[in-house]
């Protein structure tokens, strides 16, 4: 989940905008958290996607 669409309990905010301690906070630890290929832009995972199932029909043609 993205922090974009959450909303603190403390200010009734948006995490994102971070007005206030506790949105910060829960921020930079979603930043922390994020997945290996949250930093990837949309065109570098369409790549490997494309490469990926290619791969594999590569390896069910040879099966």
């Amino acid at each position: 989940m993205t922090y974009d669409r959450l909303v603190c309990a403390n200010c009734a905010a948006p995490v994102s905008q971070g007005r206030c301690p506790v949105c910060r906070a829960n921020r930079e630890r979603l930043q922390q958290e994020g997945s290996p290929f949250a930093g990837l832009n949309p065109v570098t995972l369409i790549a490997l996607l494309v490469v990926l199932v290619g791969a594999l029909a590569l390896v069910a043609r040879t099966a």
